[in-house]
């Protein structure tokens, strides 16, 4: 039987939240953030949270920053930037 994969020997990550301009909809962002290895979370109000790995971290928030997408605040916590970059708060599914 394999081991159980416990929460340290997951892969760590870090939340990014940024503020775009020049985007209309997700489906856009998304086609622009594709050449970055990120993974978009929420888009709301010209305002967006990404998920990048930790390893990558340090390039991407250098990378990322350009014309239309401004990095603002970075956590390992989700909770952290939600609150930062004032995001409405989704529901639980249960």
């Amino acid at each position: 039987m394999p081991k159980k994969l416990t929460k340290a020997l997951r892969g760590k990550r870090r939340w990014i939240g940024c503020e775009v301009a020049g985007f209309s909809d997700r489906a856009e962002l998304e086609g622009f953030l594709s050449d970055f290895p990120v993974k978009l979370y929420d888009f709301e109000n010209q305002k967006c949270i990404l998920m990048v790995k930790l390893e990558d971290f340090d390039d991407v928030r250098i990378s990322i920053n350009s014309d239309n997408i401004k990095t603002m605040t970075s956590s390992g916590k989700i909770r952290l930037v939600r609150e930062r970059m004032e995001f409405s708060r989704k529901p639980r599914k249960r």
